[in-house]
């Protein structure tokens, strides 16, 4: 995956973050682009999104390019960066 790649790859996880609702479970907390990352994990590649103190959700990302969000996902993304 190259560097904008990756770059387009948060912004639409961080833009389907924000349409999904869910952040309002988090207190209204939204994902810190400088925290959050793409991430390589046995030969896939998740899009990590963080508040800076926990992981707030984890993206797929599938052969196609095409997010889906992941309701469990590997321990070791948590302290991935």
């Amino acid at each position: 995956m190259g560097f904008h790649d990756e770059y387009r790859l948060l912004d639409v996880a961080m833009a389907a973050y924000s349409r999904s609702g869910r952040q309002s479970s988090k207190l209204g907390v939204r994902p810190s682009a400088s925290d959050s990352s793409c991430v390589e994990h046995n030969g896939n590649s998740y899009i990590v999104l963080r508040d800076g103190h926990c992981v707030l959700a984890v993206y797929r990302v599938r052969s196609t390019g095409a997010l889906r969000r992941l309701k469990r996902w590997p321990e070791a993304l948590n302290g991935a960066s």
